[in-house]
């Protein structure tokens, strides 16, 4: 078979660890008879300092035509000064929209060879972290309306935090139908003792949980979520929540799991063409040192193969040669704890992944 995936390496550290991905696709292709044709686009800062804005229109209208979508991560100080509306976080929220991806798949597992790694107490550690985070992505406080205007104390602005019951029952679904492919459980997490948006919310997902009798499904307040993922991360099977919350839940389950360069998502709509990417930001402090972790990226691309493809042998292949890699000590820096070891460049953990591939 033949699969065309448009390349969005990005900013910082993103064509590394694109370029990492783009290379064990091509081994598994090799292993399992298939094509995997790249073609890169620009976004973020790269895209404004060569075009001037930080989504083209030639981005966008490659993506919607290619299969699927790889991106690396945008955004660095270089850029901190723009406007809100020319920065290259901007051109993230303008691919999601255009793709129509409104869900966000943020699977948050700790490795046994990263135990060590997990910042918890060992016997909490030890209990297991399985996570898989439904994060809605084309909605609330992010793409809601947003200004500045003159306040009581002064200058103001303001960002606004709204969803739709059609929004709310899609992403809930998601959630449902994940937890009937795991352990039949769903924690929502919102602020309903607070906020209008989350009690909608919680009454949307309570009426859609009707729908799906063998899921136990439980609310929880997003700042006792907060506590809870680190006194016992166990109890979680599949989160469902908003797109702030699940953007810095997300991160927090990262630390759990030993590393944020260990954490790969999927952002996906009504159609098979999928945006995948680690969960990190573009690490400009360490942009062309080839001191990256690839792993996160490459088990986007996985990820890319599961959910966009159908190809679950070649994403096990992949899942599988990662685990085997930590099992046997390879290390990046970033997951080196406190061993004397050297840890494997950029380029390096990725050719041990492409070693281990079978």
């Amino acid at each position: 078979m033949n699969y065309n995936i448009a390349l969005l390496r990005g900013d910082g550290i993103g064509p590394e660890i694109v370029d990492s991905a783009c290379e064990v696709l091509t081994k598994v292709g090799e292993i399992y008879g298939h094509t995997f044709n790249f073609t890169p686009y620009l976004i973020g800062g790269a895209a404004l300092d060569a075009c001037g804005i930080p989504l083209p229109e030639e981005t966008v209208k490659g993506c919607k035509e290619s299969d699927s979508v790889l991106l690396g991560a945008v955004g660095g100080p270089k850029w901190d000064t723009l406007p809100g509306n020319m920065r290259p976080e901007k051109a993230l929220l303008g691919i999601r929209s255009a793709l129509g991806l409104y869900t966000n798949i943020r699977p948050a597992k700790l490795f046994s060879a990263m135990a060590d790694a997990c910042l918890l107490r060992r016997d909490v550690a030890e209990r297991g972290v399985n996570i898989v985070m439904i994060r809605e992505l084309t909605g609330g406080i992010y793409f809601g309306e947003r200004g500045r205007r003159d306040g009581k104390y002064g200058p103001e602005a303001y960002d606004t935090e709204c969803y739709s019951e059609m929004e709310i029952e899609r992403i809930a679904h998601v959630a449902f139908r994940t937890a009937m492919l795991r352990n039949k459980r769903v924690v929502s997490i919102d602020k309903a003792n607070v906020l209008e948006s989350s009690r909608l919310w919680r009454a949307t997902v309570h009426r859609i949980a009707k729908q799906y009798p063998e899921v136990e499904c439980t609310d929880m307040l997003v700042d006792n979520a907060a506590m809870q993922l680190i006194k016992d991360p166990a109890q979680f099977d599949v989160i469902v929540t908003t797109n702030m919350f699940g953007d810095i839940l997300s991160d927090e389950c990262s630390q759990i799991t030993g590393s944020i360069g260990l954490l790969p998502s999927a952002s996906l709509g009504d159609t098979t063409c999928g945006m995948y990417e680690p969960i990190h930001g573009s690490a400009p402090d360490i942009a062309g040192q080839n001191k990256a972790n690839p792993i996160a990226t490459v088990l986007s691309a996985a990820m890319m193969l599961r959910y966009s493809f159908g190809l679950e042998k070649e994403a096990v292949a992949i899942e599988t040669a990662i685990e085997n890699v930590l099992n046997d000590g390879w290390r990046t820096g970033d997951i080196l704890g406190a061993s004397d070891a050297t840890p494997l460049s950029c380029t390096e953990m990725t050719a041990k992944i492409l070693e281990y591939i079978k």
